[in-house]
């Protein structure tokens, strides 16, 4: 399945950007998805899950209560809004899908993802 992100870009403090990923495949409403963030010199991160209908969701400490992700399994899409930007949610955010992962749970490791979007940078200024 081939990833598609979009939806990146240059925002202030507190400002808001939503990210998109197109899947190619048909099969996307099978998969878990996942947004990963990676700041330089870190390593990639999971930000937000979603399971594949979308009942179940996981969000890292760090943005709860900020970030949302969705799916839209006939647009073969996951969203991710982002609100309250802070300037430590600078990084590339890569979407991903684990196509050979269980899609009834979610997964949280890098090792589960096993197709990668290109990735969108997003930086947010203070």
């Amino acid at each position: 399945v081939q990833l598609q992100a979009s939806g990146g870009g240059l925002v202030q403090a507190g400002g808001s950007l939503r990210l998109s990923c197109a899947a190619s495949a048909r099969t996307f409403s099978n998969y878990v998805m996942g947004w990963f963030c990676q700041a330089p010199g870190k390593e990639r991160e999971l930000v937000v899950a979603i399971n594949y209908r979308g009942g179940s969701t996981y969000y890292a400490d760090s943005v709860k209560g900020r970030f949302t992700i969705s799916r839209d399994n006939a647009k073969n899409t996951v969203y991710l809004q982002m609100n309250s930007l802070k300037p430590e949610d600078t990084a590339v955010y890569y979407c991903a899908a684990g196509t050979k992962a269980s899609p009834f749970r979610i997964v949280t490791t890098v090792t589960d993802y096993d197709q990668w979007g290109q990735g969108t940078q997003v930086t947010v200024s203070s």
